[in-house]
């Protein structure tokens, strides 16, 4: 398996609040992880939320039993969710943070996937880009409701404002998505600043054009999403599986 995985403060923020984490080797019971968290929150706090997430997660995931891969991305969600909710408690600085969180696992014959905000993940191919996921965002409930054309949205004022995220409601709910994906398929798993700053053409273009090499796909996204304005963090997970690979 595959991997290229890169996060960047962008070029108009003062500090990170992405965080990401890529394992091709087991996590628990996964036979692998990849995750990407974008945070929120003033000062600290966003980029607390987003780490924070993420190794809670990883954590619940090698310390709790559980059976199947959606009981055990299911649980390690509630469980940080719940863990963010104390921390926001018991810090006022950390008052009003939250996380974005887009995880995939893949096993021999699909791929599951979660997330909660607009972190996105794609799949992509030489026939077309896939986004998996539903962005939990104000302007895509504006799409469904035919308010704006889905190509404005990348440049609507209130693109950045989520409807669902985690540390943000005693109850989350995550989407959850099974994905059948052959050898020639890559996985794409994103933060907004990809996703606002290269179109999903571009996108699929990039890693048509790089071939084998996920490295030089992920370092010209990153490249890319910062020429064209790099005002968000950007986060860039690239998977994708190879010949022999043996998953349970």
């Amino acid at each position: 398996m595959k991997l290229f995985a890169v996060t960047d403060i962008g070029q108009k923020r003062s500090m990170n609040q992405d965080y990401i984490y890529g394992a091709t080797e087991p996590t628990g019971i996964l036979p692998n992880l990849f995750i990407v968290a974008d945070g929120m929150g003033g000062h600290n706090a966003g980029d607390f939320a987003s780490r924070f997430a993420v190794e809670e997660f990883v954590r619940e995931v090698r310390e709790k039993n559980r059976k199947t891969v959606i009981s055990t991305v299911e649980h390690a969600i509630a469980q940080v969710n719940e863990k963010l909710l104390d921390e926001a408690e018991k810090r006022p600085e950390l008052a009003g943070m939250g996380t974005t969180f887009v995880v995939a696992v893949l096993t021999e014959r699909e791929m599951y996937v979660a997330n909660i905000g607009d972190s996105r993940l794609y799949v992509i191919n030489k026939e077309q880009i896939r986004q998996i996921t539903q962005d939990h965002s104000l302007v895509e409930e504006m799409i469904r409701r035919g308010e704006i054309e889905r190509e404005a949205a990348r440049f609507h004022p209130n693109k950045n404002v989520i409807t669902r995220a985690l540390g943000v409601n005693v109850d989350v709910v995550p989407d959850f998505f099974e994905v059948a994906l052959t050898e020639e398929d890559t996985v794409l798993l994103c933060s907004d600043g990809l996703s606002n700053m290269v179109g999903d053409e571009e996108i699929r273009a990039v890693v048509l054009d790089a071939g084998e090499d996920l490295d030089e796909a992920g370092k010209r996204l990153l490249q890319l999403a910062n020429e064209n304005g790099g005002r968000d963090n950007i986060s860039i997970v690239l998977v994708r599986r190879e010949a022999g690979d043996h998953l349970q």
